[in-house]
């Protein structure tokens, strides 16, 4: 049994879209306070609007001030914004943008101060959130940018059980994909990718599968080259840095095929190409997880979905999923850690002679 439940920092997103109704509906559950200690950053008066105007589940709210008095076996919540805020179900505000950044940052705060354990984040609206400390096209170059020291990368990878997806290349513009795809950004993005696998999924040998950029993987040329002359020299060089990667591979034909069944992750080149199958597949409980940082930040894979705000109708299982995943996530960390923190050293035997001993100089000159 456990010293101590982890402690998950939740951020309330856009309070005019289905956040608040997600997160809600969710800690209705009384078991998930035995699983963990919740912790919202948000408002507890705009989450007592939401419960009542979609008669949602009742849910006790303990208003804390900081972290440290999170209790257990009950739902906290941090009021992170003015009790004024004014809530306008359906609409992108500004007021809803300033109310989104205040309770991201304010959780970010807590994350790095080891205040709480983990991070899992209600959907924001990546335009209205834009202020002059947020200049970001979404959470993951936010957090890239507050806890990616020493050359840390992010990695966005959308996951359901053992199927998980990963972009080379994020929220650009489609007309900048091919430009912005090179050999070392691959190989970047698989050894960062394999890493999670190990340390994060808890697979000793990763299998991932690399996808195409253009249709039929170019046909040997014929309708692009980058296949030839970035993708494979891209593969052969993360297979030199202990990196077990294949493709690359169509992705109409590796989607309709269920080839992602036996692989434990796809990279996938640009955003629509690997999210579209997956959202296909898992929009329900599909999980987005930002891999490659020090913390460890869930949130569910569906946007604010302005459209079905305030009617009850939107569903919650995303949003469990990404509590699990994140709960999850961080055990198998600590369990990486713990077991690769001492490394048994290697030993070299001289077995040229018929008695064998062992050789230190080898030993001394790795």
């Amino acid at each position: 049994m456990e010293e101590r439940l982890v402690k998950v920092g939740i951020t309330h997103g856009d309070i005019n879209g289905i956040g608040y109704e997600v997160i809600l509906k969710t800690l209705s559950d009384t078991r998930i306070t035995e699983l963990c200690t919740p912790v919202i950053y948000g408002s507890s008066k705009i989450a007592a609007y939401h419960r009542k105007a979609l008669e949602l589940p009742a849910v006790n709210l303990s208003i804390i001030a900081q972290a440290e008095d999170a209790g257990v076996n009950r739902v906290n919540i941090i009021n992170c914004v003015d009790d004024e805020t004014k809530v306008e179900l359906c609409q992108s505000t500004t007021v809803a943008g300033e109310a989104a950044y205040l309770a991201l940052e304010a959780a970010v705060t807590d994350l790095k101060r080891g205040a709480v354990d983990v991070l899992v984040t209600a959907p924001i609206n990546k335009h209205n959130i834009q202020n002059e400390q947020f200049h970001f096209p979404g959470h993951t170059e936010y957090l890239e940018q507050c806890f990616g020291g020493l050359g840390k990368k992010a990695l966005m990878i959308l996951m359901k059980d053992n199927l998980r997806v990963a972009l080379v290349t994020g929220h650009i513009p489609l007309a900048q994909v091919a430009s912005k795809i090179t050999v070392e950004d691959i190989v970047s993005k698989l050894r960062i990718f394999n890493q999670s696998l190990k340390q994060d999924f808890g697979i000793v040998r990763p299998r991932i599968a690399v996808l195409s950029l253009n249709p039929h993987a170019g046909d040997a040329g014929l309708l692009g080259k980058e296949e030839e002359e970035i993708i494979v020299p891209a593969i052969q060089e993360a297979e030199k840095r202990g990196v077990m990667s294949f493709g690359p591979y169509a992705a109409d034909g590796f989607f309709g095929s269920q080839m992602y069944d036996k692989f434990d992750g796809v990279l996938a080149m640009y955003h629509d190409q690997g999210l579209a199958p997956f959202k296909t597949l898992a929009m329900d409980d599909g999980v987005n997880y930002t891999a490659g940082l020090s913390i460890v930040r869930t949130s569910p894979a569906h946007g604010t979905a302005y459209d079905i705000a305030g009617q009850n109708v939107a569903s919650e299982e995303s949003f469990r999923q990404a509590l699990y995943a994140a709960l999850d996530i961080y055990r198998n960390r600590t369990r990486y850690r713990e077991a690769t923190a001492n490394p048994l050293r290697k030993q070299y035997f001289d077995k040229g002679g018929d008695n064998e001993k062992l050789d230190l100089t080898k030993e001394e000159d790795e």
